[in-house]
């Protein structure tokens, strides 16, 4: 009988770069502007710096950039840190039917191998295509149990996505790609009560490197169970449960449609914490805005979000700038005081302003009687004249976690300020413009030269 690896790895190796849409294209395109973005300046925080300082960390020889430095190393290691680093921030993007963040388990992996393979640009984004759509076939299969067990799905089913799009560029047989999702089932690992932290990006970094190193060991010959998925013991009854999950919804429709592009609902993130938050933040900037107000005029505010927003962000008193990220008590006030979150509220002593504090205390959260829609969510305004205000948002648009689509223009500002903490702002245009069309490069290799600080490697 046929193995769900095996059925898994005959779809992986079943899509051709001419079956990509248009909609996946940009997408797939904006993925990677925001990814490397986020990197970019991810790689300057404490978890991927203290990572780097640990002995035998990416001090191995090779052809793999860290990202927004001028050190090569081995492609596992360089998978290991630019995949932590892409997750420091939280970021980067998000799709609903996987349960997390898509393109982080991918793109940290694929531009190593890519370097070290001289994969081209129609490799490297059908690699990615085919491995977006592994990890949220898998989500759909598992969800919403999964999520709220309290795996970090991100990471415990991303790695399965991490092997689909390192399989493709290294070219692996149906049987060494189920071979390799076989070992990937025994590397998963994630839990949500690391959010908040610095292992919650960590998560990323190992599931990253994991998925690679499963896909050259399957390559090598290396052996792993093919039913590892589906055996008693295996991926689904011990991560889920009997009875918590339904594989025809994994296997089935494959590419019809495409999950990147508009299946998925894939969302960048306007706001630099996690994307539970979102849909709060961006009802409170418009309350804020549409009433004009100011601290002083707020006596109460009721944050009502789905109940699947609260369990990892109910956090009234957050005492570190990373658990400040998943506190929506912080994220709400600081949107309402500001009309905006961005980078360096989560930065010093910013998520300790007494301001914030002092809203914070006149804040809570709790789940929506009555809302359906995972994404959903209302805020209440309680003034102190007596008015009661209120912002309602049923779901989600596509690319837009706060409630509207991310523009062009939005994607560049995001872009050039993340990218610019690594690298010289006179080399950020050209390397978004090589992203945008990351299709049309001739080899990765000329895109990850622009991607160090000296100004030589850009111009090579």
């Amino acid at each position: 009988m046929t193995t769900l690896a095996t059925h898994i790895a005959e779809r992986i190796h079943a899509l051709r770069y001419e079956d990509i849409t248009p909609d996946a294209h940009e997408w797939t395109a904006s993925a990677f502007v925001d990814t490397v973005a986020c990197t970019l300046a991810g790689i300057q925080e404490d978890g991927p710096q203290i990572l780097m300082r640990v002995p035998g960390v990416a001090t191995a020889p090779g052809p793999a950039l860290i990202h927004g430095t001028n050190r090569r190393t081995s492609v596992l290691d360089a998978a290991l840190v630019n995949g932590t680093a892409s997750h420091a921030l939280d970021y980067d993007d998000v799709a609903g039917s996987m349960g997390g963040h898509p393109s982080v388990m991918l793109i940290p992996a694929l531009l190593p191998l890519a370097e070290m393979l001289g994969s081209t640009g129609r490799d490297l984004v059908t690699a990615y295509v085919v491995g977006f759509e592994t990890e949220c076939r898998i989500g759909r299969a598992v969800h919403h149990h999964h999520y709220e067990k309290g795996w970090h799905p991100t990471a415990t089913l991303g790695i399965f996505g991490t092997v689909a799009g390192a399989a493709r560029l290294l070219r692996l047989s149906v049987g060494h790609t189920a071979v390799a999702l076989g070992m990937a089932a025994s590397f998963a690992a994630g839990l949500k009560a690391n959010f908040g932290t610095m292992t919650k990006p960590l998560h990323v970094g190992h599931a990253v490197r994991d998925g690679l190193f499963a896909a050259l060991m399957a390559n090598e010959g290396y052996t792993a169970s093919t039913g590892a998925f589906e055996h008693r013991q295996g991926f689904l009854d011990v991560f889920n449960g009997p009875g918590t999950y339904d594989t025809a919804r994994l296997l089935n429709d494959w590419y019809s449609p495409i999950e990147c592009g508009g299946a998925a609902d894939p969302g960048l993130k306007p706001y630099p914490c996690c994307g539970s938050t979102h849909p709060s933040i961006g009802r409170a900037i418009d309350l804020a805005t549409r009433h004009n107000l100011t601290p002083d005029r707020i006596r109460h505010v009721t944050v009502l979000p789905h109940g699947r927003r609260l369990p990892h962000t109910d956090n009234p008193n957050p005492t570190t700038p990373l658990g400040a990220k998943f506190s929506m008590q912080y994220c709400v006030a600081r949107a309402l005081v500001d009309r905006s979150v961005k980078l360096a509220d989560f930065e010093g002593t910013a998520p300790y302003d007494p301001t914030i504090r002092a809203l914070m205390q006149r804040l809570e959260a709790r789940p929506h009687p009555g809302m359906s829609q995972d994404w959903g969510t209302e805020i209440i305004v309680e003034t102190t004249d007596g008015q009661r205000l209120t912002s309602r948002l049923d779901d989600y648009p596509s690319r837009g976690p706060a409630g509207d689509p991310m523009t062009h223009a939005e994607l560049w500002t995001k872009f050039a300020d993340c990218a610019g903490r690594s690298l010289p702002r006179s080399g950020l245009p050209a390397l978004f413009d090589t992203l945008m069309g990351i299709a049309a490069l001739p080899r990765v290799h000329d895109l990850t030269a622009m991607l160090r600080p000296d100004a030589e490697s850009r111009a090579a």
